[in-house]
Formats: structure tokens, sequence, C-alpha cells
């Protein structure tokens, strides 16, 4: 079968405003050209992340009247445990209100100056975190992970070799190694079962601990089931355990893997790094049981942990993804090869390429796609990850926008909808500006920098 099915039935709807060109073209001036200021209710089709936008289930609902807002010994906080530790068998569950406040707590401890910390590509939030610190977070990703058109089925691999001369070369000034699944930065793609397990086997002859960034896990192991032939007979739950059986701990956004609107956790199974964890979120975020978050919000997790594992909704998941990435691969239009796992990501420095790179083509891009068909995609490049710590800048090593898919909301018509747009930008795209940025904060500038057009 063509046809894309989703296999659920909506039952509740949200109305979306249709805006004109010239409505969009206002409301983004007026934005000064940030998508993430512009007001959602201004925005047709939301691609911006697909972190805390998932529609939640008529059962997740339900467990969130089951919650327990008890401010210690809630049993929404043991029903969450539980969910965690079928999947995750570490000693020490620790919720925080999302994965960036466990990675904060995290390298508050672990990081500092002159700390190095490797990981195949860390992301904007664990970028932030970690240089905060006053550590350095550098990038080991495979070279493939660095080439949008290379067809690799395991882009986001660490690569074994640099992170082997990394640990010899650093020694001591390296407190942990990181992966993260999937490798969000270098397009959503995944990492193989035989990466993870020499990635962790390398951290424990050096005598580092190894954690796993856990966000889209789920999507890594379906991945993993289709692409290597030792797992292609496995389920999702098993591999999903195996996956984490080499890492002493993870940092996770329960926004994006387990359906959750808000909500995370940091595990760990060292008892001291844990009792330090756990003062650090009691400063911070509340009670080790709650870690900010309500019991009603621990209860959906649980249940949206039950769900994300299921073979058709995964298949369905990759499977938009693949679908869009393919129309726009038929038009000329390039885009990550293959699709990631949880978004489509377009290699803008390529399609645009009258625009220079620190004149930002990924924003020129996603302020077009939101000007032509009211699409809110997210630049993943020059204007993320091109301010080093102290103020210089320079080119990232890709320019892209990503239209990352949140979890059960939009249908086909609204994938072929995003195609349609393309076509259109097709027809213009010579005439796209490049921008440059007036305003902007020191750290995770993205967020809330006021660009301008170039003449």
């Amino acid at each position: 079968m063509k046809t894309i099915i989703e296999p659920f039935r909506i039952k509740t709807v949200e109305p979306i405003r249709l805006t004109t060109v010239e409505e969009r073209q206002a409301l983004i001036q007026e934005a000064h050209y940030n998508l993430f200021s512009l007001h959602s209710d201004d925005v047709m089709i939301d691609l911006l992340t697909d972190s805390g936008t998932a529609a939640m289930s008529s059962a997740q609902w339900a467990a969130i009247m089951n919650g327990d807002e008890s401010y210690a010994g809630s049993p929404s906080f043991g029903r969450f445990e539980k969910a965690v530790k079928n999947l995750m068998s570490f000693k020490h569950i620790i919720p925080t209100h999302q994965g960036r406040a466990a990675e904060a707590i995290l390298f508050s401890i672990l990081g500092g100056k002159g700390k190095r910390i490797p990981s195949n590509t860390h992301f904007d939030t664990t970028r932030g975190n970690i240089e905060i610190s006053g550590a350095f977070a550098d990038d080991l990703v495979i070279d493939a992970g660095k080439d949008p058109s290379a067809n690799h089925p395991f882009k986001g691999n660490m690569n074994l070799e640099k992170l082997e001369s990394y640990l010899q070369e650093f020694g001591e000034s390296v407190p942990c190694v990181m992966l993260t699944i999937t490798n969000n930065a270098s397009g959503g793609q995944p990492v193989s079962m035989d990466n993870i397990r020499e990635t962790g086997r390398l951290a424990l002859k050096f005598g580092k601990p190894f954690f796993i960034d856990g966000c889209r896990f789920a999507e890594n192991a379906y991945f993993i089931q289709q692409r290597e032939s030792e797992f292609k007979d496995v389920s999702i739950v098993e591999i999903v355990r195996t996956i984490f059986s080499f890492a002493d701990g993870m940092t996770m956004s329960a926004k994006k893997d387990a359906f959750a609107n808000i909500g995370g956790w940091l595990a760990l199974n060292d008892d001291d790094l844990a009792q330090q964890a756990r003062n650090r979120l009691i400063q911070t975020e509340g009670f080790p049981t709650y870690g900010g978050l309500a019991g009603r919000d621990l209860d959906a997790i649980a249940q949206g942990l039950k769900e994300i594992v299921d073979d058709d909704y995964l298949r369905y998941r990759v499977r938009t993804n693949e679908y869009i990435s393919e129309r726009l691969d038929s038009m000329g239009i390039p885009a990550m090869k293959p699709a990631g796992g949880h978004a489509v990501f377009v290699d803008a420095r390529k399609w645009l390429d009258h625009i220079e790179p620190l004149s930002y083509p990924g924003q020129s891009l996603a302020v077009a796609l939101y000007e032509t068909g009211g699409i809110r995609g997210c630049e993943i490049g020059t204007v993320m990850f091109g301010m080093a710590p102290d103020g210089t800048e320079s080119a990232a090593t890709m320019d892209l926008v990503r239209l990352a898919m949140p979890r059960r909301v939009y249908t086909q018509s609204h994938a072929d909808y995003i195609v349609e747009v393309f076509e259109e930008l097709a027809q213009i795209k010579q005439t796209l500006p490049g921008y440059r940025i007036v305003e902007q904060a020191p750290v995770m500038r993205h967020f809330t920098a006021k660009f301008e057009p170039q003449s």
C-alpha cells in the first residue's frame, strides 16, 4: 500500500487558523524574523520541534486523572519509576521538569573549567549546559554524519578511532563520555547497537562513565531493528533494554519518546553521583520524587513509555518522514539521506547556494517556509552552532532546516501540503535573501536573536 495510515483515530481536534501570505510577512517582520518569537496561533503547520508537542492518548489523559499530587511518597512516582526501569534498568531514577534540567544537574557536577566532554554530536541545550560550566563540548561523529548526501544507515555513529585518540590525549580532563540517540544535530540519524556497545567499551577502558542522551531511544531502536541483521527479529522493548545495558546513566527529555508535554529524568547507577544529583535537584527543581513535575505528569510519562515501543506506531512515524524526503528528492531539493527518525532535514546551504554560510541560508529558508506556507521549522546550522564560547563566529559544519514532526499530530494531507510549499519555493529560491543578526544572547542565541534581511 502507498498510503501511510496513521495507526490511531482522532478523538479531539484543535483548529488551525489559516493565514495569508501578506499576514505572515507582517507577522514574521514583527517577530524580527525569528521563528521562536512567533505566536503559535499564527502558525499553520508547526514543525519547530518534536519536543513536548505530541498528542496524548486517551489512556494518558485517563492516567492524568489518577495522578497523585502528594509532596512526597506519591504513587505517581512509583508508577513512573517502574515504567522507566522496565526499559532502562538504572539504579537511580531522578525526575526533572525537562531534559535540559537533567543535563544542567549532571554537568554542574561533572563539568567545570578545563573539562572536555565528547559526544557523537552535542545538541544545543547539551552544548549550552556544558559550556556554561566552563567545559568544552566536542563532537566526534563519523565523517558520513557531516555529509547530508551520504547514504549511510547509521550516520549518527560515534567515530570510535577519534574517541580513543581523544581519550588518550585529554585523559583526566574528560569526566565522562556522552552519546545522543538519535543524533539530532546530525540530521536525526540513528546510532547502531554495535557503535553503542563499542563506545561503552572505550569509556570503560579509560575509566570514564558512559551516559546516553536517550530522548529518541524508541526511534533509534526501530532503526536498529530494521538495519542491523542481528536484531531484525528482536522486539523494540528488548532492543531498548540492550541499548541502555551498556551505559552508566542517561539524560532524558520525556517530551520526545515518552509522548509527554513536559518532563524528563536523570538516571544513574553510581550512588555518590546520584546523591549529589538529588541534592542539586532539591535546590532547583523540587523533591526527588517529583523533580519539578506534578504527579499527573509522572503518570502521563509512565503511560507514554508503554505506548512508544509499539511497532505499528514507529513504522508510521519513520515512514512519514521518509515520504516527505522522497518527494523532496524527486524535485531536486536536497534533504538529509536517509531520512531521520523525528524530522526531515533540508540542506539549505546546498539548495540556497547563493547565500554564504555567515549570511545564514538555513534561517533564510526557515523564514521563507513560514511566509509562503505558514510552516514553522528550525534552523540547525550556523545560527545555532556558529558562535564559539569566546564570541567568535564561523560557519557550522552544515546549514540545515529541521522540519520536526510532532508525534500523532499531523496526517498524510499535512505531509502533502509541506511538499507543495516546497514546490512553490523552488520557483523563487534564487530571490531569497541572506540575513544578519542585529541582537543576540551570548549563549544559545538562536532562541532569542533578532534578524534583518540583507539587501
